[in-house]
């Protein structure tokens, strides 16, 4: 994770360098783009371990650059953006967004964004177990314990927080897991959801009505935490 590469993409002047000060004071690789055209390029040229995306660029819509991007790109893309609307933020994520932070920001916060993102890509491709301190998911095997008990799930139980804990960090909106986990045909029906959340919580987190692992993104989804 020490020195990363991350590319930024927005056409705000002060941001760019805000950011650049931040992550490079915290031993990241910077480079900056004001345009879409320009940050495709760059993309391409040098690809980065992760993007942070603005949305409302000059000479394309953010969305759209999402989209080219994740054409090829596989690696983190974090949305920062002054627009905080639901619709804006679900279609973000929908369309291959790891991560939704709305301007204006605190540094604290983005940085943990960004380990966090970070950090999943080895948690996706190389690691069968997610260790979250006193809760673990070994996927290989397909078993979850906490505090080295294991704990009985349903199939559906076990197919959600294993698909929360493959993208770590990363917020899968309501659409994206009704698909997976249910399949096409339930989409429309968040109440499997929350059925479904709260019936984890009870059986993973210290204290269900103040989850630590299960984090609820108001609107959009859920994303799992693994406390550090």
């Amino acid at each position: 994770m020490n020195n990363a590469a991350i590319l930024i993409i927005d056409d705000e002047m002060q941001i760019r360098r805000l950011l650049e000060i931040t992550l490079e004071s915290n031993s990241f690789n910077v480079e900056s783009s004001g345009t879409a055209k320009e940050g495709l390029r760059m993309a391409a040229n040098h690809p980065p371990d992760l993007i942070i995306l603005d949305l409302g660029l000059p000479d394309e819509s953010g969305h759209s650059v999402l989209k080219k991007l994740r054409e090829w790109c596989t690696k983190p893309i974090l949305i920062l953006s002054v627009q905080s609307n639901e619709e804006d933020i679900v279609k973000a994520l929908d369309n291959g967004a790891n991560d939704y932070l709305v301007k204006p920001f605190r540094t604290g916060e983005l940085l943990a964004r960004i380990r966090s993102a970070l950090r999943s890509i080895g948690t996706e491709k190389n690691n069968p177990v997610v260790d979250a301190g006193d809760l673990q998911i070994d996927l290989a095997a397909r078993i979850v314990k906490k505090n080295n008990e294991l704990i009985k799930l349903t199939a559906t139980e076990y197919k959600l927080i294993s698909l929360l804990a493959q993208h770590e960090g990363k917020v899968l909106t309501h659409q994206y897991l009704l698909r997976e986990v249910w399949g096409p045909g339930f989409i429309n029906q968040s109440q499997y959801l929350r059925v479904f959340i709260a019936q984890l919580r009870k059986k993973i987190e210290p204290d269900p009505n103040r989850p630590a692992y299960l984090i609820t993104e108001s609107g959009v989804g859920y994303r799992f935490i693994a406390r550090e």
